[in-house]
């Protein structure tokens, strides 16, 4: 059986980014939906006791759809923190975006733009492959790079419900403002690990 996460902060810490309205509901409420649906489609199925990653990489359906947005959202509320100025990456991965992307501002410029163009709901992701490369990817619905052979570092969810509370009809707004909370660390540890 999964469980709901527990945020590694308190409910405003992610203020003005993220508000605590929006994350009550995001987290609380769309988040522990997606947990009692698998909970209840696992039981006699082929994926019952399989890790939540392995379900990902080969569900599909309805089990596939609530597995993955367990993952995504797990990934995604687990790595912000407080908002801080100037929040940027630092060591290897910091190399490799100036690598790739000519700059972290650069590398933050086609991000955004790729979540603020994937048509509908889902999530924009930074993730690496095998020889650590890095490639930014749009993943409708419940997609997550795992699916693609990739390990996935960094995502934004661009589902309109992470956002409309705060932003409206605003998705690049909401982009752009979460770059303040990302916490690098986490993100590198997801790179190096």
């Amino acid at each position: 059986m999964f469980t709901l996460i527990d945020l590694p902060y308190a409910p405003d810490a992610l203020a003005p980014a993220i508000s605590a309205q929006t994350l009550g509901f995001h987290h609380g409420k769309h988040l522990q939906t997606y947990v009692n649906n698998l909970n209840n489609l696992l039981p006699g199925s082929p994926f019952e006791g399989l890790p939540l990653e392995e379900i990902v990489k080969k569900a599909d359906g309805g089990i596939f759809n609530n597995a993955g947005q367990i993952l995504n959202h797990n990934m995604y509320f687990t790595q912000f923190r407080a908002p801080r100025e100037n929040n940027a990456p630092k060591g290897a991965l910091a190399k490799q975006i100036e690598k790739q992307f000519g700059s972290f501002e650069a590398f933050q410029a086609e991000f955004v733009a790729k979540g603020g163009s994937l048509f509908g709901s889902g999530w924009v992701w930074l993730s690496a492959d095998d020889k650590g490369e890095l490639v930014i990817t749009q993943e409708p619905g419940a997609g997550n790079p795992v699916r693609k052979g990739l390990k996935p570092v960094l995502t934004f969810d661009v589902w309109e419900h992470a956002y409309y509370l705060d932003y409206q009809n605003r998705r690049p707004d909401q982009l752009k403002a979460l770059w303040a909370i990302v916490d690098w660390d986490v993100v590198e540890k997801r790179y190096t690990d």
